[in-house]
């Protein structure tokens, strides 16, 4: 079956009308839950064999995350689908109002390669809870994983509800050249274009799910110890390949010297043991972003790591970097450490928010009035305070960017609702008030002038 077979193969599904059933869709998604529970060993060895992730990792930042977002859509799919009734105006009067939830139809769902499971179903548990059909692509970089996903769809055995396309670019032009009533992209900026160009030509509402170099300030009243810690566990995660990773790591000055010996040991004390860098250090996942990341590299100014074994780059720290050195230029996307130091933090925003909108912004600070006075000043799609990259582990803040690190977000309820249609309803009997009705008459006139000035915003 040929991509516009499958698309029109959902399209007579969704036109079935059975997803719009609650219990169909719940049934669905147990259905899929347990799929993956019966698949873990094989996205086990799924993810050593393409990036050398290892289980502790494939089940924290993908496994678990998953079954709990299917989890969550599985336990409240009857809340997040009901009918809600809201009040109305007394220009309406006697009346009610409503918001019923709609699904938009037939969804694309385009997934990347750096969390390959986590992000290619945590959007499609969503589509699905909200009454929609997905097209699934996964990452062609992972074939490994996406080989085990396509397996997982398969068994699942309904391709009118749920299809997947393996394949690389070719597949993914045909895709875009089809009509969709949704499509949902995680990835880069630049495919991140085509998608919303292709998308326009149908008006197909779309979420863009992308990146950016964000930005992490340790202050000078930070807790060193903690900051360091939690800056290398972020930094140093999947390689760096992280979508809201710490990219670059401002530090001020006078606590400069510390917060990097501390680093350096807290690398050495996760990722080494005897000198010897961990088996379970994930490598880059290809030549091409390896030569990309790499490129990144100053060897004047790097103070640990730099070597490399294959594709893997140890974690690399780059000390006294500036916003010209050129692995400021573009998202690193790898685990390589630029430390930027500064002495004035408000001269330090300015510069950050000069810069395009980043997908995550990190904050390490005892004090909270001026931490939460940062992030208030500052633009980003998600942020933490003393800590990196858990945000997107609870389900009630929504992820997403702005700006060029995306459009949209999802998660949790926000899930549900990024793939739902609300329709406004308004319900009324025969009685009425007669003032829109002709003819006009003075009398009328000054009773909707009145209630224009009770409307007027007190001061």
């Amino acid at each position: 079956m040929d991509i516009q077979e499958k698309v029109q193969l959902q399209r007579d599904f969704f036109n079935t009308h059975k997803t719009y059933s609650i219990e169909f869709r719940r049934q669905a998604l147990i259905k899929l839950k347990d799929l993956l529970i019966k698949y873990r060993p094989q996205f086990d060895e799924a993810f050593k064999k393409d990036y050398n992730k290892c289980k502790f990792d494939v089940l924290s930042t993908e496994m678990l995350i998953v079954l709990e977002e299917c989890k969550y859509m599985i336990k409240h799919i009857k809340k997040l689908t009901k009918t809600h009734r809201v009040h109305t105006s007394l220009l309406n009067f006697p009346s009610h109002g409503y918001l019923m939830q709609e699904p938009y139809g037939v969804c694309l769902v385009m997934a990347p390669w750096n969390y390959p499971l986590q992000l290619t179903l945590d959007p499609v548990f969503g589509a699905i809870a909200a009454g929609n059909t997905v097209v699934l692509k996964p990452a062609s970089y992972t074939k490994n994983i996406s080989s085990v996903i396509n397996k997982l769809v398969e068994e699942f055995n309904n391709p009118g509800l749920l299809a997947c396309v393996e394949g690389g670019r070719e597949q993914n032009q045909a895709l875009l050249d089809q009509r969709f009533d949704y499509i949902f992209f995680t990835g880069g900026e630049t495919v991140g274009r085509l998608v919303l160009e292709k998308a326009s030509v149908h008006l197909t509402p779309v979420v863009l799910e992308l990146g950016g170099k964000s930005p992490c300030i340790v202050n000078s009243d930070a807790d060193i110890d903690l900051a360091a810690r939690r800056v290398v566990w972020g930094k140093y995660l999947n390689a760096g390949q992280t979508c809201v990773a710490p990219d670059y790591i401002c530090v001020h000055k006078s606590i400069h010297d510390k917060f990097v010996s501390t680093v350096i040991k807290y690398i050495q004390k996760f990722y080494y043991s005897n000198g010897k860098i961990s088996d379970d250090f994930p490598h880059l996942i290809n030549e091409k972003h390896f030569n990309k990341v790499t490129s990144f590299i100053d060897k004047e100014k790097v103070i640990f790591g730099g070597q490399s074994e294959g594709l893997l780059l140890h974690p690399t720290v780059m000390d006294h970097v500036t916003f010209e050195d050129k692995v400021m230029s573009e998202e690193i996307f790898g685990p390589i450490m630029p430390i930027i130091e500064f002495d004035d933090l408000t001269k330090l925003l300015e510069k950050i928010n000069s810069m395009p909108k980043p997908l995550a912004f990190y904050f390490f600070s005892k004090n909270k009035r001026l931490a939460k006075r940062v992030l208030l000043n500052s633009p980003f799609g998600g942020s933490c305070i003393n800590e990196t990259i858990m945000h997107l582990t609870n389900e009630k803040l929504p992820f997403g960017g702005v700006g060029r690190s995306g459009m949209g977000a999802y998660h949790g309820k926000k899930s549900f609702e990024t793939f739902s249609h609300q329709k406004s309803v308004l319900c009324k009997g025969k009685l009425e008030l007669m003032l829109k009705y002709p003819p006009y008459s003075e009398k009328k006139y000054r009773l909707v002038e009145i209630y224009a000035r009770l409307k007027k915003v007190k001061k």
